[in-house]
């Protein structure tokens, strides 16, 4: 295989595209670029000091939810109250959605500057691996959060460790319902009266249902609808700290584990029996299914989609699964499993890009400046992909036919338009072309970039070449 179309690969299958100079760097040895950004741990998102943490941010979303509890009792009007509860409910929403913006913008940047975008690359698997949605109020604050603290410093670790900062993290426990989830025998059940069990109190089966599903073994991983139910009392108690009154546990924010919510007794998972008081029961189970080989399976055939094509080749299925089993989930020989798959480096381009790694990979090839206060955050919103909003727990499709329809692409060409008008003459599309496509740049394309009428639709037609929108 040529340097240039290997260098391309690395850059645009593994990477976020190519930056001008970056292919030169690449293809002395694209594989040993791509193995070199494994080591030294997962960089942290810069400017990550001046985020907040989700225990902050929920510890003073709760400060507020008390202030609006005081107006409401304070006022003797119904309707008053009502009007003031739904003020201080846009208050939270006023404090949240800054806190959304800034995760947004840093994400974005993060991933247009790295020098390590395999691993960006792969955090942004994760985070979508593992989705959460911002569609659901509770979690617009927390969701940068999320990824920073679940997902990123366990990027290059070990897949169990990973699982269990995801399911204990609040912003998944606020998204899935498991904070209030109640076992139907545990204290507080026994204790609550009958308004209380008619207005929702009782076993909610969101989590252990995705965690089974989507997280770990897949739909196919031979688990039952009451594995699931099981499941779901196992973990009962698993919460957030905070609280009022007889309530009141733990710290604000952060993962508690509420006895008085708990299930007792044993239960049965995939025909195993854990029989584990507390806390230890919901342990034991998620650490045997991190290590299931159906998990291996499942995350082998979602990897191996991501990055090779989207009906993955068997034999590189299998290549990632055994190095998942083989290594007892440690995720760097998983990676290097991907990087080995000799298809992965096939040609054509078989994977069409989301408009995520669109958007980022033009703004990385044309060195588009990303300090706008909305960078990169309309045109996700524009290209149907806004950050951390996916439409179910199962995060973003990763196929071309949920992202190659006809308004689709031409939602793209109206935003490759405006940015070929906003650059102009600014940017020499001509030299760029072969920069950050190599030897994955078609004489065709070449010819039309090099005969179009100005800079602008010069940087146009390189935005809506059909090797710049495949990776």
């Amino acid at each position: 295989m040529a340097d240039s179309v290997a260098a391309a690969i690395a850059t645009n299958r593994f990477g976020l595209g190519a930056r001008p100079g970056e292919l030169a760097n690449v293809a002395p040895d694209p594989r040993g670029w791509l193995l070199a950004q494994l080591s030294g741990g997962s960089p942290p998102v810069p400017g990550a000091a001046a985020l907040e943490g989700s225990e902050a941010i929920l510890a003073r979303a709760a400060v507020l939810r008390e202030e609006m509890r005081d107006r409401k009792r304070a006022t003797a009007d119904p309707r008053d109250s009502e009007e003031k509860l739904r003020r201080a409910a846009q208050g939270i929403g006023a404090y949240y959605r800054p806190l959304y913006v800034a995760e947004v913008q840093a994400r974005f940047r993060a991933a247009v500057a790295s020098d390590r975008p395999l691993v960006e690359r792969l955090v942004q698997f994760w985070a979508n691996h593992f989705a959460v949605s911002v569609d659901k109020a509770a979690v617009l604050g927390v969701a940068g959060a999320f990824e920073r603290e679940a997902i990123r410093p366990h990027v290059l670790g070990r897949f169990e460790d990973l699982l269990f900062a995801v399911e204990r993290h609040p912003a998944m426990l606020l998204y899935l319902d498991n904070f209030q989830s109640v076992g139907p025998g545990s204290v507080l059940a026994r204790r609550a009266t009958a308004s209380r069990r008619r207005h929702g109190l009782g076993l909610n089966e969101n989590l252990a249902r995705e965690i089974l599903e989507l997280h770990t073994l897949g739909v196919d991983g031979g688990y039952t609808q009451a594995d699931v139910t099981s499941f779901a009392r196992m973990i009962t108690g698993w919460s957030i700290g905070g609280g009022r009154g007889r309530l009141a546990e733990g710290e604000p924010g952060r993962f508690a584990f509420r006895v008085n919510l708990h299930e007792p007794g044993a239960q049965q998972l995939l025909g195993r029996r854990y029989a584990q008081a507390g806390y230890g029961q919901g342990e034991a189970a998620l650490r045997d299914l991190a290590r299931h080989p159906a998990t291996a399976r499942h995350l082998a055939q979602k990897l191996a989609r991501h990055f090779i094509a989207d009906d993955p080749p068997a034999a590189a299925v299998e290549q990632i699964a055994t190095a998942f089993e083989r290594h007892e989930g440690e995720l760097i020989p998983v990676y290097r499993a991907i990087i080995d798959a000799p298809e992965a480096w096939e040609t054509p381009l078989a994977k069409y890009k989301t408009p995520a790694d669109y958007i980022h990979s033009a703004y990385r090839g044309l060195e588009l400046p990303t300090d706008g206060q909305r960078a990169g955050l309309t045109a996700s919103e524009l290209l149907g992909q806004r950050t951390w909003s996916p439409g179910s727990p199962a995060g973003w499709p990763d196929s071309a036919a949920d992202w190659d329809g006809a308004s689709a692409l031409l939602k793209r060409i109206e935003w490759a338009d405006a940015v070929g008008a906003r650059l102009g003459d600014r940017r020499d599309a001509q030299r760029t072309a072969p920069a950050i496509l190599g030897g994955m740049l078609s004489k065709k394309v070449s010819q039309a970039i090099a005969r179009a009428a100005s800079g602008a639709q010069a940087v146009t037609l390189l935005l809506t070449a059909p090797e710049f929108m495949r990776r």
